[in-house]
């Protein structure tokens, strides 16, 4: 199975790089599943409803989200009602929303999709590990799954490493996001779970992190507030990472990076002109 993933959409430009060119790359990669974070995709802050809809028309299958979740407040009605967008495993008991979902992939195969928060310099939610292996104990893969996805919305590299080994062999891609800067380290872990520290951001990268640079820089270099941060609006950088599954067991047979467009040197995944 081929699954892609797809980082943190920020703003419009985001948006309008993934629905123009997500429908043709399902078909020339030959995607059976795509899973996009989108909690930036609202003008840089949270997502609606209406966002949710476009994307889905676009191919998306399961959207993730993080910190950002609730910052749209129309999404805390919203979110009970789609069971193809999720907020973090972690959140309090009582949250709104879920934080794993079931979906079937091309084919009628079933893939789980888990969403979680990190801890490290971001607030301070329920253990995210913890979270996850009680739930891969209701969804074992290759037995109730074919393919378990794993987005780990955090900032600490070392954190996303630690999830990324902590789960190895029992999932099929643990995936870090919310850093908006796409690393290095696409792999296979020994225990043949693909790993990614962050996926990037789908979004304008003469930016700072998508976000236009001037105000955001004056923030640093007067330690005062300055207008309210805005997206960039430049040509978007489509970022993400594409996993080959095996049919038996649901763990990694290839993985690789993707980016298209923008300003960032493109990568077109597994190997394929």
């Amino acid at each position: 199975m081929k699954l892609l993933f797809l980082g943190d959409v920020v703003g419009r430009s985001g948006r309008d790089a993934v629905c123009e060119r997500l429908p043709g790359l399902r078909g020339e990669l030959d995607v059976d599943l795509v899973v996009l974070n989108g909690e930036n995709a609202a003008h840089g802050f949270g997502i609606t409803a209406a966002i949710c809809r476009q994307f889905y028309d676009a191919g998306v299958d399961v959207i993730t989200t993080g910190n950002h979740v609730w910052d749209q407040r129309e999404i805390i009605s919203y979110i009970d009602g789609d069971p193809r967008l999720l907020r973090p495993l972690n959140f309090p008991s009582g949250t709104p929303g879920r934080g794993l979902t079931v979906v079937e992939a091309r084919g009628g195969r079933k893939v789980l999709v888990i969403n979680a928060m990190a801890r490290l310099f971001m607030d301070p939610l329920d253990d995210p590990f913890g979270a996850v292996m009680k739930a891969l104990r209701a969804y074992p893969l290759g037995g109730t799954v074919a393919a378990t996805i794993v987005d780990f919305h955090g900032e600490a590299t070392s954190e996303k490493m630690a999830m990324g080994h902590a789960l190895d062999g029992n999932v099929s891609l643990v995936v870090g996001t919310h850093s908006h800067v796409p690393t290095a380290d696409a792999q296979i872990l020994p225990g043949g779970t693909a790993y990614m520290t962050d996926a990037g951001m789908c979004g304008d990268y003469d930016s700072v992190i998508g976000m236009k640079k001037d105000p955001a820089t004056l923030r640093f270099i007067r330690k005062m507030p300055t207008e309210r941060l805005a997206p960039a609006e430049g040509e978007a950088t489509v970022c993400g990472v594409m996993v080959e599954t095996d049919n038996a067991t649901g763990l990694a047979r290839a993985v690789a990076p993707l980016r298209l467009g923008g300003r960032l040197a493109q990568e077109w995944p597994l190997g394929r002109a």
